[in-house]
């Protein structure tokens, strides 16, 4: 087949890779956003408590070499450039270089799971505006279409919480509750999107699949102003009930987070941990897809099926 794009550009968030870049990302992420100063300094300590870096673009950087590699395997030399949206390297670092390699056309794909505002609505925005800061002479961008209910991310996702449920012990494996969690946003914004629905498909597949009937979706990371309504319930309050409740062990999934970041890293496994651990819980994280081969696998699979459908309808076309 031959390919109707020249290049993939993955979209991530970005985090900082040094103690000294932690405030300036910061500054990134939050401008427009009148936050506290104590607000600001208490991430700052988060992602000291987790080494002071985040492993998110040394991550991302793993998925696109071993996703370059999945689609050769295929058929498809296509070389495969990351672009993050708030450190380096910047979408417009990434599209500047793209177009002094002579790419013309590239496809998307957006490193998020679930569609929101905050995640593929932005992204796409922030692609737009890299593409108009550099005066229009970059790479045209289509985007991969949605994967939040493709068998191989549900079967990626299923992989890294089936060692987290073997843990436990079997006579008391189905009573574990399992709970899947995401980044909480704004309501407002929540019900402008299939946000919430794709998070229940997502987690529901994942269940199926597992053959495990308790569990429950929970949000996580809240920000924003206090008295601004954000998804519920939060993962806090969903451990200390499930503790009242009786609960001896839980089992959280992170499905909204494709890699390990501050908000896996210190969210789940510091604070999460630590109100289940003081309540007497055993606190089971499920590992996030990072670059596990099931999880390339999906993204070549995505990207294969787009250039396909490309392919096809110029065929109808022409």
């Amino acid at each position: 087949m031959a390919p109707s794009y020249d290049a993939v550009l993955l979209i991530a968030f970005g985090g900082p890779t040094s103690p000294e870049e932690i405030r300036p990302f910061l500054a990134r992420v939050l401008r427009g956003h009148p936050v506290p100063s104590e607000r600001i300094e208490e991430a700052v300590r988060h992602y000291m408590a987790v080494g002071g870096r985040s492993p998110l673009n040394e991550i991302t950087f793993r998925q696109a070499s071993a996703l370059e590699k999945a689609l050769k395997q295929r058929g498809l030399s296509l070389p495969v450039y990351v672009g993050m949206r708030n450190a380096r390297p910047f979408l417009r670092e990434t599209l500047d270089q793209m177009t002094a390699d002579g790419v013309r056309r590239a496809l998307g794909f957006i490193l998020s799971p679930h569609q929101t505002e905050a995640s593929w609505q932005r992204y796409q925005r922030d692609v737009a505006e890299a593409q108009e800061e550099l005066g229009g002479a970059t790479p045209a961008i289509d985007f991969c279409p949605g994967w939040h209910a493709h068998p191989l991310f549900v079967q990626a996702i299923s992989q890294q919480i089936r060692p987290a449920l073997e843990k436990v012990a079997a006579q008391k494996r189905q009573a574990t509750p399992l709970v899947f969690t995401a980044h909480s946003v704004p309501t407002a914004m929540a019900e402008r999107s299939p946000y919430v629905q794709q998070i229940y498909e997502s987690s529901n597949l994942v269940a199926e699949r597992l053959n495990h009937s308790r569990w429950s979706v929970a949000y996580q990371s809240r920000s924003g102003r206090p008295n601004e309504p954000w998804l519920e319930p939060d993962i806090g309050k969903v451990i200390r009930s499930l503790a009242a409740e009786g609960a001896a062990q839980v089992v959280v999934a992170p499905i909204g987070f494709v890699c390990d970041h501050v908000e896996v890293l210190y969210d789940l496994d510091i604070e999460a941990k630590g109100i289940a651990e003081g309540l007497g819980m055993r606190f089971l994280r499920a590992g996030c897809p990072n670059d596990h081969p099931t999880f390339i696998a999906l993204m070549a699979d995505v990207i294969e099926a787009k250039l396909s459908a490309v392919s096809d309808q110029q065929k109808i076309s022409g």
